[in-house]
Order: structure tokens, then sequence, then C-alpha cells
């Protein structure tokens, strides 16, 4: 008999698991998982495998000891219900699962083409159902949800992939810019602030999607505050090519969808605690399921609290995620979600790093080198308000509305180095420079469809229709001043601390004020015209408004307000698609999408330029096999931009005394890529992608023929596996990979920063059913590299991080 409880306030639920008691208050309740078992089986034989299934389910299993000789399972963890897991555990074995009754199955040799389980007339697949990937154990999904509702990625005529909560606490990513260094085809170079650009194919992204609704993310008055915690995320779904169907404006590079962890049909509690190089620990709670009787309403609470130093001398800090969620079904149909999130973190940060000489050679800098001093500081705190509808008018159509609201601040006090170094050999003299920035940005999106499923005439068809809007404003500051003085190799890190208004009265500062506003209709049509051909086609009209108004001031007076605006009515992106289906486990495709990036340059006339206009072509083969525990793909793409504003030499320098610009600019970004995710063999799971890519101005009246992105590198290549011993050793799970990149060139084109190759690995024991311990160990043979560089004045030139390890901890009680 399967046990089944309903679960009392989360965070009760929680602190009673922290002090390992067990929650007596959980109390049987029939309705809550009459379906639904918690499985924590490992990587065995099957016999094993099918005992333990067994155990937990009361299911007798019939079969044939000759079929079970020398078969390996996968085996299954998660709380799922019995037939989904026996076809998880069948995965590979090419056994057939006939349920005879509610309490007995058989197994037999499957047929070629056949599913995993069988049900009478009914055959139900063995792939992991749905999008959600928490419990399934794999590195792949059945399902994503960026591109509104469900479907396959094989369904998908771009390239799509996705980082599960299985690959992401294997490779023990728990910041984005960790996502982003794993994920097929991004790069990413180090803001001088706390943040990151992020880059696809040569292109920025910077609106990032929250549960499928996307807000913008990296518009700040100086470079980059966009970090996320990925504690509170059960998957990352990255979109690569143009993102303009579902968000309009500036999105040629692509998107990423951050999926929330919501509450599950079942109790559930994991208690982590790390411990790690740099004096790194961190510990979490993560407690989740039913909150009465009937399972109707469900909750979500997670605390994580992680402090550290750092490879560089004085730097560190600490960080403080609080995440809570609850979803509440009013009728079998209709279910409402709720939540809110806390991101907090407090540090002496290296901002702006090291500096380079003239020529831009590497000065060759110890790597614990930091050119801050002692007062350092960096607070910011961002808090996420959520809310979603979905309401299920039938099995094929359903209505979903979500909205977001996010409230940033970020503010710093810190010492930092300006100017190169003339030539080698010569003193290290610099300039100080210190900073004061007080950055706090509203973000705000909503999101309404309506999508389902008919036939007309015979063709299958599927319909999404939507609306969404985003809105950005911030109010920023900053006050700077630079003193000469400094030696790069002998850095005084107890000058005197200034405030904003000293600086600004000793140098120089700026107000600025963005307000960035965007709304949209979308609609996409999928209809299968053949039996193997499915065409996809569909549009957005955009509306958008962009201002921008700055207020610099130098020694303690401001200048006027200076301002830029543009605005976009009514801008059609089309999209179309064919997607061939080979067989049932391949398919070809190709796709067409159409993206726009407003303006504010001016013509010699005063006229802004027309939008940046971008044209992708993608082509591609995409394979479910496995029953779907496996995705590869490959797919070769082109996408051409025009209308780039380039300095109008031949007129006037009236343009805020300087050259006005004209829309004859042309750049091009092509390349391919392959990529494998899931179980390529019983218990041995496999992420994998290759990435060539191009940039170039085709024409540019200073830069035509040379790279235009500087920080996308033309070669990528992306391995991780993850392997569960067999036999006596399945509580043994041993894992390594590597990410590697050919050279990139510095943001002002006068030097290389040379290419890299990193292997990580990870070992993992179940100590029994409650307790698991791992250790990761990153950087295995110490590769000394830098990120991405800007420049050799400005310095912003990072060392990458050195060898280190992490060990984890798991505690996770059975109910």
């Amino acid at each position: 008999m399967a046990h089944r409880f309903a679960a009392r306030p989360l965070l009760a639920l929680a602190i009673s698991m922290a002090c390992s008691t067990a929650p007596l208050y959980l109390q049987a309740a029939e309705t809550v998982q009459a379906q639904t078992y918690r499985f924590d089986i490992p990587g065995q034989s099957l016999d094993g495998a099918l005992a333990a299934f067994s155990a937990v389910t009361r299911v007798q299993v019939l079969v044939s000891g000759e079929l079970t000789q020398g078969v390996v399972s996968p085996g299954v963890k998660g709380n799922l219900g019995q037939r989904e897991a026996l076809g998880l555990l069948l995965g590979g074995t090419g056994l057939n699962a006939a349920f005879i009754n509610a309490d007995t199955v058989t197994l037999e040799k499957r047929l070629a083409g056949g599913s995993a389980i069988e049900v009478g007339a009914t055959t139900i697949s063995a792939e992991h159902l749905g999008a959600t990937t928490e419990g399934s154990g794999s590195y792949t999904t059945g399902a994503v949800t960026l591109g509104k509702g469900e479907q396959k990625l094989k369904d998908i005529p771009q390239s799509v992939s996705v980082m599960t909560r299985k690959q992401m606490d294997d490779q023990n990513t728990t910041k984005l810019s960790e996502v982003v260094k794993r994920t097929p085809g991004l790069t990413a170079t180090k803001s001088p602030g706390p943040g990151m650009f992020i880059f696809s194919r040569g292109f920025e992204i910077g609106t990032l999607q929250y549960d499928g609704v996307g807000i913008p993310r990296n518009t700040y008055a100086l470079g980059s505050y966009l970090t996320e915690n990925m504690a509170i995320y059960d998957r990352v779904e990255t979109l690569r090519g143009p993102a303009a169907l579902l968000q309009g404006a500036n999105s040629p590079g692509g998107t990423m969808n951050l999926v929330r962890k919501r509450g599950q049909q079942a109790p559930t509690v994991t208690i982590t605690a790390k411990a790690g190089s740099w004096d790194h620990y961190g510990t979490q709670v993560d407690a989740g399921g039913p909150l009465n009787a009937e399972g109707t309403l469900r909750g979500r609470f997670v605390a994580d609290y992680d402090t550290t130093d750092s490879f560089v001398d004085y730097a560190g800090g600490w960080n403080q995620t609080v995440y809570a969620a609850v979803d509440y079904d009013f009728t079998p149909d209709t279910t409402v979600g709720v939540g809110i999130s806390n991101q907090k973190g407090h540090s002496r940060p290296n901002f702006m790093s090291l500096p380079r000489y003239a020529n831009g050679n590497d000065i060759g800098l110890s790597r614990s080198t930091f050119v801050g001093a002692s007062w350092n500081r960096a607070v910011n705190n961002q808090t996420q308000v959520f809310a979603d509808l979905e309401h299920r008018f039938n099995d094929d159509w359903k209505l979903k509305a979500a909205l977001v609201a996010m409230d940033e601040h970020n503010d710093a006090t810190y010492q930092a180095t300006w100017d190169a170094i003339p030539n080698p050999g010569t003193a290290g003299n610099v300039r100080y420079v210190d900073w004061v920035t007080d950055f706090n940005t509203k973000s705000r999106g909503v999101d309404v469809y309506v999508n389902g499923n008919f036939e007309t005439l015979g063709f299958p068809q599927e319909l999404v229709l939507g609306a969404n809007y985003s809105k950005l404003t911030t109010r920023d500051l900053y006050a700077r001043d630079a003193t000469d003085g400094a030696d790069i190799f002998n850095i005084d890190h107890n000058r005197p601390q200034r405030d904003k208004y000293q600086l600004f009265q000793d140098g120089s500062g700026a107000k600025s004020w963005y307000d960035v506003r965007q709304k949209g209709i979308y609609g996409t049509w999928r209809v299968k015209v053949l039996d193997p051909l499915t065409l996809i086609v569909g549009a957005r009209t955009s509306w958008y408004d962009f201002a921008y108004t700055d207020q610099s001031g130098f020694q303690g007076v401001y200048d006027d307000p200076t301002r830029s605006t543009t605005q976009t009515t009514g801008r059609v992106t089309p999209y179309a698609g064919l997607v061939y289906e080979l067989n049932p486990q391949w398919s070809a495709y190709a796709s067409y999408a159409d993206a726009f990036e407003p303006q504010t340059n001016q013509t010699t006339s005063g006229a802004l330029l027309k939008p940046i206009e971008g044209k992708n072509y993608e082509v591609g083969f995409k394979g479910e096999l496995a029953d779907g525990r496996l995705n590869t793909s490959f797919a070769i793409f082109r996408y051409d931009q025009e209308n780039r504003a380039v300095q109008d030499l031949q007129g006037p320098m009236n343009c805020g005394g300087w050259y006005c610009s004209v829309a004859s600019g042309k750049v091009r970004s092509q390349g391919f890529e392959a990529t494998l995710s899931g179980e390529v063999l019983p218990g041995l799971q496999l992420v994998s992608s290759y990435t060539y890519n191009t940039t170039k101005f085709l024409k540019d009246n200073t830069y035509e023929g040379k790279i235009f992105s500087t920080w996308t590198p033309r070669h990528q290549l992306k391995v991780w596996g993850d392997y569960q011993l067999p036999g006596d050793w399945a509580k043994v799970s041993v894992g390594a990979g590597v990410t590697a990149q050919s050279s990139t060139v510095a943001y002002d084109r006068n030097f290389s920063v040379p290419g890299n190759a990193l292997w990580d690995s990870r070992v993992a024991y179940r100590i029994n059913q409650a307790f698991s311990v791992a250790a990761n160990l990153n950087n295995v043979f110490d590769k000394k590299y830098y990120v991405p560089a800007y420049n050799a004045t400005w310095g912003s030139n990072y060392y990458g991080d050195p060898r280190n390890v992490m060990l984890t901890l798991t505690y996770t009680p059975q109910f």
C-alpha cells in the first residue's frame, strides 16, 4: 500500500525536517496520491529494480528469469504514478509491461517500435511526461513551454535546449552565469558591475522570461547587474535565434525562460549543506507539497543562504534567497498560482578588476590581485512577485494569464584603477578612480494567451492567440573621481573613502532615467497539411516606446537634461516554419523569422533612423530517441541585419557636435550547431554541444570585413556526463565534462583573449535512502585564463576561477 499524506504549512514542515523529527501532523488522505508514489530507485540490475518497485507500490511483477538475466535498469526517482515509473525503469531494456489488473503486471519482449507500457488498448510512452524536470533524473525533458503551451523539442523548427534540475544539481549550477557557461551556443562577458552580458549567435539577450512572461533585465546606466540564484527554478529553456514573435523588439539573439519550482502533489523536503574552496559555505531548505487533504492547495518554500570569500584578495560576500509559492485548484479546470521571492546580497566586490599594457599585452598579475579598497561595498536587493491563472476549457483548449513584477536596487561604493601601463618594463603607475553608484529599476510584465487543438476538413491544427506588455523604468545615479598615484604592483587598499557628494564636487556624476514600454499581439497556427508535414505560420504586431533622460554634471554643477526617444508603431514580425516527420523518432525542419531593433541615432535632418531589420534562416534535423529519454539536433543558421547606424562622414557634424548617422550598415551571423542531451546508455546521462559561429560586418564605414561580435568565439564545445554505476556499485555515480572555446577579441579590438578548455568532475555517493554526498571539482587542471575582455585602458579584465572544490551533503527524508 502506498503512503499518502497531507502536509500542513511548509515552513513548519521544513523546520521539523531540519530538526530530524518526522512531522507527526501529516495524516493519511486517500485522495491526495491515489496514483502517486515516491521513487528513489538507482540504476541496477532489472531484477533488483523491479523488486524495489514492488516494495513501493505493492504491484506484483510476473516475468521470466530469462528475460531479465543480465539486463540493467536505469532506475527512477521522483513522485510518479505506477505506470510512468515502471516505464522509466524499463527504459532501454527492450521489454514491455502489460497490466493484468491494478495489482499485477507482466513483462514481455517489446515489438519493434513498441512502447514500454501497454494497458488494454491504450499505449503509454515511457518518456518523462510534461515539461517539469524535477524528479525526472534526466538531462532532457518531454516538452518545453517558452513557445506557449507545451511542445516537444523535435516539433519546434528552431534551436531550443533545456537545462534540467538534474543537470543543475549534478554540476552544482547555482548562478545564472553558470547556466550560460553550460548552455549550447551561449557566451557571456563579465560586466564592470556584478552582472554579465549574455550573447547568443553574436547578439545580446537582454530580455528574460519568467514562466513565459518577458521583462527587460539588462538595461542599466552603467554595466550589468543581471544576477539570478538558480535555487528556485525547475529548469531553464533557451531559444537561440530571433524571439521577436514572443518578445517583440530587441530579441535577435533569442531568449531564456526561467521556470520556477512549484508545489507538488506529494510532500517533499530537501535540506542541503555545502562547503568548498575559499571558505565557501551554503545551506538550503526546499519544501513543498499539498497543504490540504484534497491536494487542491499546494505550496513551495525555498530558503538559500551562501557565503564565500574569493580567490581574489579581500573580495567576498553573502547572498540570501527566499521563495514562496502557492497554487490552488479553484475547480478541476481552473488553477491560480501566486508567489514571491527576494534575493539579497552584500559583498566587498572586485569591480573593474585588472588593466593591461597599452599595447594590449597581459601584465601578468597574480589571480589574487585586488585593485579595490578595504571599504569596497556592494548591496543588491531584488524582489519578485508573480501570479498566474490557467483555465482548461476542455482537453483541447486552455487560457493562461500571467504577470511578473520585479523591483531591483543596486548600490555600490568602490575603488578601482584606470589607465593602461604604457609599456612592459615601465613603472606600474595608473590612476585610482573612486565610484559611488545607486541604481533602482522597476520591471513589469503581463502575458495572456489562449491555445487549443482542433481538426477541420481532416487537418489536425493548433492555434495560439495572445497579447503581452512590458514596462521598465529606472532611477539611477553615479558619481566618480580619478586621482593619480596608483601603483598596480602595490595597490593602496586603505585610501580614505569619499561619499557621493564629495566625489561629485571633486569629479563628475550623472543622473539618468529609462522608460521603456512595449506591447504586442501575437499568434501562431500549426496545421498538419500532410501526414508527415506540419506547417507553422505566425506573426506579432508590436508597439515600442523608448525614452532615456540623462543629466550629467561636473564638479558640483549639473547640465541641462538631454533626452533620447524612439517609437515604433504597429511593427509586424512574421514567422514561418516547416517540420517534416521522417519517422516517429526523427524530423527535418526549416524556418524563417523576422526581428527588429529600434534606434535613437539621428540623420542630418534630425529624423530618427528606421529600426534595424533582421532576417533569420534555419534548417536542421531533430531526433527524439529511446522513448523520449534522449534528444538530439543539428542546425544550420544564417541571420542578416541591415539598416544599422553608421557615421555619415560626408555630412555636417551637427548631431551633438559630431557626425550624424545613416542607416546603411549590414551584419551577418551564421554557422551550425549540434546538440545531444539525455540518456545515451543505461545509467549514463549526457549533455553535449558543438557550435560554430562567425559574425561579420558586411557593410560599415569603420569595421567592414571585421568581426562584429568580439565576445563570440568561433568554436564552442560543451560536454558533461554523469554515470550511475551498475550492480554492487549502484550507490556511486561519477561525472566529468569540459567547456572549451576558441579565442575572442577585446571590445576595443586591440588584443585577443586566448581560448581555453576547462575540465570539471564529480563523484557522488548515496549513503542511504535519505542521505547522499557529492564532491564537485571544477577547473581540474587549474587553467589560468581570462573571461572575454573589454580593453586595456578601462580595466575590466577578469580572471576565471582557479581550481576549486565543493562538497555537498543532501538530506531528503522519506515520508
